[in-house]
């Protein structure tokens, strides 16, 4: 990519000599991630959730609309699925003109859809690919399977991390399980890799006692365990905040288990400073690291110190507050 500051239609920034060593160019640093995902008019979800969770990582968000969700706090009521052509030109565009990092699939809206962005992961298979599944069981039961069947021949297989509830990948991935004990995150992971999946992160696995597990399992074993505590309140865009987080982390150039530990406590803290805004749900608060105390290290990302301190063989977050 190159920037000409000499176009005649578009002046100079700076009038004068520019500056030895300080180019617009060598400035340009932050890395930048696609997001493909729906608009949420709540902000709970979508590209709403993703701009947020990313800009938190410090990482510049390219927002590529699908869809646009008809909702409020309580729950989804319909969905207008954006043309295929308009997915594709809005993408396609930006990758040809700026250097992507790494990639988050959200909710494509429509089979068509699922397919064009397929198609453009695999025409840039270099660049990772994290799968955040929702629960999307308020489509209809044709739109629902369709979508589905789609999404897991075409997508699972340009995905390199798929994210998801523990019940919704079950359901998804495992529909006729009739074993007796239930699915582990290793089932669900070995599930994924039928498909082209390398790795699963299984949220919301129930633990005992008032506690969740999340799991980053690969079809032979589980690389990492974190658990938090419940939550009394229930929220909406736990998945979409975590899903972001982590792909923008892997695209900041986080390994994949130091950058899941990052994106789980990260949303520990999102989710410990959420509010709800209207008469539905609670929502994770993204930027709650703006407004803590001033003295206080919050953040998606640890400092060099407590990085030193990560055993990457067990997520080190039972300490965390959740």
């Amino acid at each position: 990519m190159s920037t000409d500051l000499t176009d005649p239609v578009d002046p100079p920034i700076e009038s004068g000599p520019p500056r030895e060593g300080n180019t617009i160019a060598q400035q340009l640093t932050l890395p930048c991630v696609l997001s493909f995902n729906a608009n949420d008019p709540t902000g709970a979800g979508g590209l709403a959730a993703d701009i947020a969770a990313m800009g938190s990582a410090s990482v510049h968000m390219l927002p590529v609309v699908t869809a646009v969700l008809i909702r409020d706090t309580t729950d989804i009521q319909d969905h207008v699925a954006l043309e295929e052509e308009t997915v594709t030109d809005q993408a396609r565009m930006v990758l040809e003109d700026i250097p992507v990092a790494s990639i988050k699939v959200g909710f494509l809206g429509s089979p068509e859809n699922v397919s064009a962005v397929a198609q453009i992961a695999n025409d840039y298979a270099d660049i990772p690919v994290v799968a955040y599944m929702p629960s999307i069981t308020w489509m209809d039961e044709l739109a629902l399977d369709a979508y589905l069947d789609a999404f897991t021949e075409l997508m699972l297989p340009q995905t390199a991390v798929l994210v998801g509830n523990y019940s919704t990948l079950c359901r998804w991935l495992l529909p006729d399980w009739d074993h007796e004990k239930p699915p582990s995150p290793r089932d669900v992971a070995r599930a994924a890799q039928v498909h082209g999946v390398s790795y699963t992160l299984v949220t919301g696995v129930n633990a005992p006692g008032q506690f969740l597990e999340n799991h980053l399992a690969s079809p032979e074993s589980v690389l990492a365990t974190a658990r938090f505590e419940r939550f009394d309140t229930t929220f909406v865009g736990a998945g979409e905040t975590l899903s972001a987080a982590l792909t923008a982390l892997l695209g900041a150039g986080e390994d994949l288990q130091n950058a899941c530990a990052e994106a789980l406590t990260y949303l520990d803290q999102s989710l410990d400073a959420g509010f709800a805004p209207g008469m539905g749900l609670a929502i994770p608060d993204r930027l709650f690291w703006g407004r803590g105390d001033e003295d206080e290290v919050i953040g998606p990302a640890a400092s060099e110190a407590e990085i030193d301190g990560i055993d990457l063989g067990d997520f080190p977050l039972d300490d965390t507050k959740h």
